[in-house]
């Protein structure tokens, strides 16, 4: 198991930081990759920040109403057996291909 510090990233535009909206998750909640963890407010928009990866919200470093510099830690992510399960998933197709021929 490994723990992913979860920085702000850009996004775009020259925003140099981002106020803390809504968190989607909670710490010990279970996320897929992609899933939507953080409702984040810039001076244009505001957008949900992704999971980059599948595991468990370990501990949440930013409260609503804070702003944050982009590249600041928002949350740490507890990755594991999750992550590398669509590689073993993906490994179960191949023995599929050699019965073609």
């Amino acid at each position: 198991m490994a723990l992913l510090e979860f920085k702000l990233p850009d996004i775009g535009e020259g925003i140099a930081e981002g106020e803390i909206v809504k968190w989607l998750v909670k710490a010990g909640d279970a996320v897929k990759e992609h899933q939507a963890v953080v409702e984040v407010m810039t001076d244009k928009a505001t957008v949900e920040i992704p999971a980059p990866a599948a595991g468990t919200i370990r501990e949440l470093r930013a409260q609503p109403g804070q702003v944050v510099p982009i590249g600041s830690v928002i949350f740490a992510l507890e990755t594991g057996a999750a992550v590398k399960a669509p590689a073993s998933h993906g490994a179960h197709a191949a023995p599929a291909a050699p019965a073609k021929p």
